[in-house]
């Protein structure tokens, strides 16, 4: 057996004792807006099931191989609407191998979640907590934003909690309920006023800004939202950054708080929440063994022969925070001061849509498209295109990429973690060198193995693709191998772990 396996084996065993210890008969309920399987309907009406993506799904996922739950989820679409309608109690098995867990829909009005995701939590808040607004022009807090919040937000959270008081009704015990992320800050507190004796946890997944940013909310949202998250046992945060953002954000704007900032603790109505920093994971030996599977080997046939002699890859939602734009930027100087790497290198950016009925995400999209058509056309020669860009969802696919670049390029403006910075050194084959932005949460953990880059410096940005483009090859061995390291011994498993550690009734 190997080391690696051995670890793994090893995190997987105290993870599971952990959970026997913290339910000890308690129902777990894990509850976030997007859910681990979509359902889609194909062109002949027929319904489609696949697993669910963004970040937050890929983490969580595993937890079921591990323990007995529901897991309580947002019908996004229409697919999943009609799953929901026909299933008893809006309750359905997970249809995919190693997910042991149920899953329940909860089937919001159109209108509501329109206003729930679309208007309110994206963009409003997404772009808040990632410091995204041009505060002289964005945000305009109007009545259409007044309506959001009370018909929307407020309104599915709601109905969060009381599909999560559904599932425990009539049960001897009260449950283990795990939120997560800046979809569903208040419904912690309907839980705790129905289920005082619940162990509740909130993770936000994205930054938690200073508290100077959350004024351009109106200070009952940005309050309710504090008082939301105050209703948990562990509010968990991605990097002690966010823990003292929030524990200043609570001193500023919740005056009867009690805040002791050396244990970390919040005291709100007699309740005692503990603010912890959890910087999320990746399933290492899950993402090897998905890698030797005959999908992703055929995608990397189908790919190994656009490579050149070097590769520089990028695997990233399309969004403004990613920073992709800069990126590019810096490849094309890259381009422009050194002729000789013309048919050596080439860049594959494995680029996901992402809300596109969001203008600002449509017009970010438009304008990554024509900064990849300019290089091309400026620097591509005969059979040579410095770009190749692969606009879709397809994650066996990026998992392929990675799985063979030189350098990997995560440079976004400000991200709560970028697992893409963890994926890649555990899929590579090629001691590949990671540049990574020091605005990722990832930073704080892998900055001993990468090239770290300032998320708006194309000068230093440029440099470091040269860097590492011509290091070493002893050199690139020994960061990638710390990386892995780093990886593997804080994967998903240990993340899970840490968190159940901070469910145990506090000594």
């Amino acid at each position: 057996m190997s080391s690696n396996q051995e670890l793994q084996d090893a995190h997987r065993t105290r993870l599971i004792a952990l959970c026997q210890e913290v339910l000890a008969g308690r129902k777990l309920i894990l509850a976030s807006n997007r859910g681990p399987v979509e359902y889609q309907l194909d062109e002949a009406g027929q319904i489609r099931s696949q697993r669910g993506g963004g970040g937050v799904v890929t983490a969580l996922t595993p937890i079921g191989q591990h323990v007995k739950l529901t897991w309580i989820a947002s019908a996004m679409g229409e697919g999943d609407r009609r799953v929901a309608q026909t299933a008893e109690g809006r309750r359905l098995r997970s249809p995919f191998p190693n997910q042991s867990f149920d899953i329940r829909f909860v089937v919001s009005p159109k209108d509501a979640y329109h206003k729930y995701y679309y208007v309110f939590s994206n963009p409003l808040l997404w772009f808040l907590q990632h410091y995204m607004w041009n505060c002289p022009h964005a945000p305009d807090v109007d009545q259409s934003t007044y309506d959001a919040w009370e018909s929307g937000y407020v309104a599915v959270n709601r109905a969060f909690a009381e599909a999560i008081l559904d599932e425990v009704r009539g049960d001897p015990l009260e449950p283990v309920v795990m939120l997560h992320d800046y979809h569903l800050y208040l419904a912690g507190g309907w839980v705790r006023g129905a289920l005082p004796q619940a162990i509740i946890q909130h993770f936000t997944h994205i930054p938690w800004p200073a508290p100077g940013y959350w004024r351009l909310l109106p200070a009952f949202m940005r309050e309710e939202i504090g008082r939301g998250l105050l209703a948990s046992d562990v509010a968990g945060f991605q990097t002690w950054r966010d823990v003292h953002s929030f524990l200043h954000f609570c001193q500023t704007f919740l005056p009867e708080v009690e805040i002791d900032f050396g244990a970390s603790t919040v005291r709100y109505c007699g309740h005692v929440t503990r603010v912890r920093a959890y910087p999320i994971s990746v399933d290492a030996a899950n993402l090897l063994r998905t890698m030797r599977s005959s999908r992703v080997q055929d995608y990397v046939a189908k790919l190994q022969p656009l490579r050149t002699e070097q590769a520089i890859v990028r695997v990233d939602r399309v969004e403004p925070s990613r920073n992709i734009v800069r990126g590019l930027k810096a490849y094309s100087l890259l381009l422009q001061r050194h002729p000789d790497l013309h048919r050596r290198v080439k860049f594959f950016a494995f680029l996901v849509p992402s809300r596109t009925r969001i203008r600002e995400y449509q017009r970010y999209t438009d304008e990554i498209m024509r900064t990849i058509d300019l290089i091309n056309e400026r620097f591509g020669q005969g059979d040579w295109k410095p770009i190749i860009v692969f606009l879709e969802n397809n994650y066996l696919q990026a998992l392929a990429g990675m799985s063979f670049y030189d350098v990997l390029l995560v440079n976004p403006v400000i991200d709560g973690m970028s697992l893409v910075a963890k994926e890649g050194p555990v899929v590579n084959t090629r001691d590949g060198v990671l540049i990574l932005s020091e605005a990722a949460g990832a930073h704080d953990q892998l900055s001993g193995g990468c090239l770290s880059v300032s998320p708006a410096d194309i000068e230093g940005t440029e440099q470091a693709l040269y860097q590492a483009l011509t290091m070493p090859l002893e050199e690139r061995k020994r960061r990638a191998d710390l990386l892995r390291s780093v990886v593997e011994e804080e994967d998903i498993t240990m993340w899970l772990y840490h968190q159940f550690s901070d469910l145990r009734p506090a000594p």
